[in-house]
């Protein structure tokens, strides 16, 4: 089968949230079928890392893009009912390229992830079209809105309306839309488009992100996380000066790790507080997980699957998060990690943790078990399968004459 493949960022080489699961998808899919990939570069860096997809699938388009001419077109659809999101994600060569592949070949189906770049490929109509939201961007542009001042707290909120309007529109101009998790599948199927929809979950790379066996400091924790990305700027702030003072007022010695790349003026300022080090981007963020006596993912704003969670608990690193950051794991608090839904909860969390060592273990090994078990690459490709499968046995698909497979919601 031929499959031409779109994602919003060229996902290579998979170490940010946004590139890992399209990239697992492009070398799942890549291992039995013909894989043409098509996604923009937004650096001359981010082009270079990016041929390294050449091994994975069978050929790549990539158009690279400025950062000044992206805000520009952001900005101006900014009195338009078109998302600025969808300008800053647009590029008319990769436009150009995507319509010369389809007017030269036959594909048996187009995949696109992230509705940003559904753009590219709402107008065809001979081909079945799969669109993976991921996560639906439009609610967790609503969660920005509630925590940024006003006027940006206005301007938050107008992109989100306008990206629920887009997300409802190009949903129906596809055969079948899927999520990353059962609550944005909810969401998705909140809108009652009339489109089949399902949703498969993100993986981990369970042997690359392995127990090692290290010794850990028992009074270390840790956050990993991209340090650029708003949502969890927002929720180190509020937890060294919420939550890690209270922790150090009954165990001095405690030290936080935010480790991550980019971390803007503000972030690096919080390493001049005690026991605080801020390290910028790091080749490997094992090392600073093993040393860590837990991790901790307080995060006020999240949608979808916190990669670095399920990251976590596969190094059999125990994990103390809030309960909107583990919506997206699929694992049961208490019993596979730590939730906590105030301050307070997270001071008596970590420090239970931190005092009991037995409770630690058990914490790490159960992690580790579940996300073998539930969140496992493998499992989640198998979940995709059946949903291609579905897509293409449909009714009403334009290329195959298989027998349709009998109607139902979701797969599994």
């Amino acid at each position: 089968m031929k499959i031409l493949y779109l994602c919003h960022r060229f996902p290579f080489p998979p170490k940010r949230g946004g590139k890992i699961r399209p990239f697992n998808m492009i070398k799942h899919l890549a291992a039995t079928h013909e894989v043409t990939v098509a996604s923009i570069a937004r650096s001359p860096e981010e082009a270079r890392e990016g041929q390294g997809i050449a091994p994975f699938c069978a050929r790549f388009e990539m158009a690279q893009v400025s950062a000044p001419i992206q805000v520009a077109r952001m900005v101006a659809r900014l009195p338009t009912l078109t998302p600025s999101s969808f300008g800053f994600f647009y590029s008319a060569d990769l436009a150009d390229r995507v319509r010369a592949l389809l007017g030269r070949e036959r594909f048996n189906l187009i995949f696109v992830h992230c509705s940003s770049v559904a753009q590219y490929v709402e107008h065809v109509r001979d081909t079945p079209k799969i669109l993976d939201f991921g996560d639906m961007d439009s609610q967790k542009w609503l969660e920005y809105a509630r925590y940024k001042p006003f006027p940006l707290s206005a301007g938050y909120w107008l992109e989100a309306k306008k990206l629920e309007r887009e997300e409802r529109r190009l949903a129906r101009r596809f055969d079948l839309c899927t999520a990353t998790t059962r609550a944005e599948w909810e969401t998705l199927e909140s809108y009652r488009t009339g489109v089949v929809t399902d949703w498969f979950p993100n993986g981990v790379d369970n042997a690359y992100f392995a127990p090692s066996g290290v010794e850990y400091d028992p009074d270390t924790i840790c956050f990993v996380g991209r340090m650029d990305y708003y949502p969890n700027q927002e929720c180190m702030f509020d937890f060294c000066a919420n939550i890690l003072p209270r922790i150090q007022e009954r165990r001095a010695q405690v030290k936080l790790l935010i480790v991550g790349a980019d971390p803007s003026p503000a972030i690096k300022k919080l390493g001049e507080l005690k026991g605080v080090t801020v390290t910028g981007s790091v080749p490997d963020v094992r090392p600073y997980l093993e040393r860590s006596a837990l991790m901790v993912a307080p995060l006020n704003i999240a949608r979808g699957t916190q990669n670095k969670i399920l990251e976590a608990m596969a190094c059999g690193v125990p994990v103390v998060t809030s309960g909107i950051a583990a919506g997206g794991v699929d694992a049961v608090a208490g019993e596979h990690f730590a939730t906590a839904a105030s301050s307070e909860e997270h001071v008596q969390a970590i420090l239970r943790i931190l005092g009991n060592s037995v409770e630690r273990r058990r914490l790490a090994v159960a992690g580790r078990e579940r996300m073998l078990s539930h969140h496992s690459w493998h499992r989640s490709m198998q979940r995709l399968d059946l949903i291609i499968e579905r897509c293409l046995r449909a009714p009403n698909c334009v290329t195959t004459n298989m027998t349709p497979e009998p109607g139902r919601r979701e797969v599994g």
